[in-house]
């Protein structure tokens, strides 16, 4: 039964040695029950949050112990928008159940047993394709602050990857965003093979935290079954500012500029989940995860750790979206570490010369605005300024237009030096 409650736990006392640290309790309140799942354990009972308010809890009400967290999805989840209990939120009725019931919370395949990542991936967007190229299987994250375009370069994905199925996660968004972006962004081809899981801003912690791992364990299912899967989350940093409220709540010390330990060792557990699969055979999930960046500092504690677990990054410029470039990615802060291995030698030469004249012409810039370059001074000063406006159009990517590929982004990028 209850036996305290503040405003984001409560303590159950009575239950001994029936509980562990996940173990799920609905709990029984005069606003009817409230699911919540243990969070610490002590000699005094155990800690646990609510995945639901806790109004109506009173001290004494009982709590049920109801098992560990599963999900039952298939690919008639295809076109669905679920919460992170796996419940409809779109109104049209209940959810088929899969055949197998997967635990939320599993831990990643052993990394010797993996099959390496697959060929190179057609992603749609001309900029990654051309200067962040991925292969099937990758980790990306997505950097960049609030405003810059991070929900729209989404669904140009969702919509032009080459891939089977797509999920995607929703964490902490704003409410009334989830239809614009599901009717507006996505539109109906994208949603036809998608997977939406959405938390919004309002949702308890618990129910933030557990709608990153509900999308992952929704995609390890498709997987399965032998499709490639995109998965795409946004964002990883509000996944960590969840887990920051549940480690407080459970009793964690805050560290590193707040974020207590735990934050940062469930960021691995869920990130090192998607890739390829086992070598036996399956699937691959490919995974592009959204970073909030706070004050558009790249070197935050949540961006920092999440640079290193994933295989590249791509750096969404405020600036440039200023400029009227969309969608913004800074091409020459941006990276994909599997680029030497899915590149022919002359699509390396092309991108490398367009990096290079990109780079020149913005070391330039200052001095050209100043008057202060006299044009022919230096022929690869003169070939920078001309050709890199040529480049930046090649970027440039409206969300209805029509989707290439890798070899596409690499034939625009080759007219633009020519």
């Amino acid at each position: 039964m209850v036996a305290a409650v503040d405003a984001l736990s409560v303590e159950i006392g009575g239950l001994g040695g029936f509980l562990a640290v996940g173990s799920r309790l609905r709990i029984e309140s005069a606003a009817g029950p409230v699911p919540a799942e243990v969070v610490a354990l002590s000699t005094r009972g155990a800690r646990a949050v609510a995945f639901a308010p806790l109004d109506g809890v009173r001290l004494g009400s009982p709590a049920v112990l109801t098992g560990t967290a599963t999900l039952a999805p298939c690919a008639a989840w295809l076109g669905r928008v679920v919460d992170p209990l796996g419940r409809p939120l779109d109104g049209r009725g209940p959810l088929p159940a899969g055949p197998v019931a997967l635990p939320v919370r599993t831990r990643a395949p052993e990394a010797a047993m993996r099959a390496r990542l697959g060929p190179r991936l057609d992603l749609g967007v001309r900029a990654l394709d051309g200067f962040c190229t991925m292969r099937r299987g990758q980790r990306l994250g997505l950097f960049a602050a609030s405003g810059v375009g991070k929900s729209t370069l989404l669904s140009m994905l969702a919509r032009g990857a080459d891939c089977d199925a797509a999920v995607i996660c929703l964490v902490g968004e704003r409410g009334r965003e989830l239809r614009e972006f599901i009717e507006d962004d996505l539109g109906v081809e994208g949603m036809a093979r998608s997977i939406v899981v959405c938390a919004t801003s309002d949702a308890p912690a618990p129910m933030r935290r557990e709608a990153a791992f509900a999308a992952m364990t929704i995609a390890e299912s498709l997987a399965r079954e032998g499709r490639h899967v995109l998965l795409m989350m946004d964002s990883v940093t509000r996944f960590a500012l969840a887990c920051r409220e549940i480690g407080l709540a459970a009793g964690e010390v805050p560290a590193t500029r707040g974020h207590t330990p735990g934050v940062f060792a469930e960021l691995p557990r869920l990130l090192e989940r998607a890739g390829p699969g086992l070598e036996s055979g399956g699937g691959a999930i490919t995974g592009l995860f959204t970073v909030l960046v706070e004050g558009d500092d790249h070197d935050e504690p949540v961006a920092d750790a999440v640079r290193g677990i994933l295989d590249g990054h791509v750096v969404l410029d405020r600036r440039i979206g200023e400029r009227g470039r969309w969608p913004a990615i800074d091409v020459l802060r941006s990276l994909s570490r599997t680029v030497p291995g899915c590149l022919s030698e002359e699509e390396r030469v092309i991108a490398s010369r367009a990096r290079g004249i990109l780079a020149l012409a913005g070391e330039m810039a200052d001095l050209v605005r100043l008057g202060a370059y006299r044009h022919g001074t230096d022929p690869a000063v003169d070939e920078a300024l001309r050709l890199a406006p040529r480049i930046e159009a090649c970027l440039a990517q409206r969300k209805d237009e029509p989707r290439g590929g890798v070899d596409a982004a690499f034939a625009a990028l080759a007219s633009a030096l020519a």
